[in-house]
């Protein structure tokens, strides 16, 4: 069966719109991949799914794995997806963009193949997912569930990772992490150090003083910030510590 002209234009023309919905939220919030990228990844998952379920005709439709050219959709936009994670030097960022390519793709898989409705469907929970979700995360949780903690530690190889270790033990999830050069005079130290700042999100029933506890053990931390205030970790702790 072959689509008519009107039909094609009709699945592309919805593509445009459901990826730019996406891709307008995201450009909104000055994200790498924005309003021309979700339309761009949309209309084109929707020509390859039109491609594999139409573009082939007598005996060549026998011989063809139609499943195969829209499974390489999933597969391709992993890498378009992996461009937006980590952009910035330094700072992880872009996992929600990234999981919001992939959708706008499986959106122009199903405009493609003419699930219009599961399309729609798909479209406005995404939205609401961005819009109002991210708003309540922010209100709800931000508050008080995340937390800054900036550490200064020399570069050496295997101290990052014994510091995420701690985190993964007081079950706390890094948001973000962001990396500058301390200037050796501010420590007394013959090295530059680096200082790490790591956004955090700490469980309801966090204590702080156990991360703290867990810092100090680690010799080569040179300097700890705790929202802001510089935490004595050379020290016991008490409860003097503000959250």
């Amino acid at each position: 069966m072959l689509l008519s002209y009107w039909e094609v234009i009709l699945r592309l023309g919805l593509a445009v719109v459901f990826g730019g919905a996406i891709g307008f939220e995201r450009e909104s919030q000055n994200l790498p991949a924005g309003f021309r990228t979700h339309i761009l990844v949309c209309v084109g998952a929707a020509l390859i799914m039109m491609v594999s379920a139409y573009g082939f005709t007598g005996p060549l439709a026998e011989t063809v794995d139609r499943s195969r050219i829209a499974a390489s959709v999933v597969t391709g936009i992993g890498f378009l997806g992996a461009g937006t994670i980590l952009r910035q030097r330094g700072s992880i960022r872009g996992l929600t963009t990234a999981a919001s390519i992939w959708v706008v793709s499986a959106i122009g898989l199903a405009v493609g193949i003419g699930f219009y409705f599961p399309a729609v469907l798909t479209t406005l929970v995404v939205l609401v997912s961005l819009l109002v979700l991210g708003r309540l995360d922010r209100l709800l949780i931000s508050s008080y569930r995340v937390k800054r903690l900036t550490v200064s530690i020399p570069d050496r190889p295997g101290l990052m990772r014994e510091i995420t270790a701690i985190f993964t033990e007081l079950k706390i999830n890094i948001r973000k992490i962001e990396f500058d050069q301390v200037p050796a005079s501010r420590l007394d130290s013959e090295d530059e150090p680096l200082e790490i700042e790591f956004t955090l999100v700490v469980p309801l029933n966090f204590d702080q003083n156990q991360l703290f506890l867990r810092l100090a053990i680690l010799e080569e931390v040179n300097r700890v910030c705790w929202q802001g205030e510089v935490v004595p970790v050379n020290l016991y702790f008490g409860p003097t510590v503000s959250a």
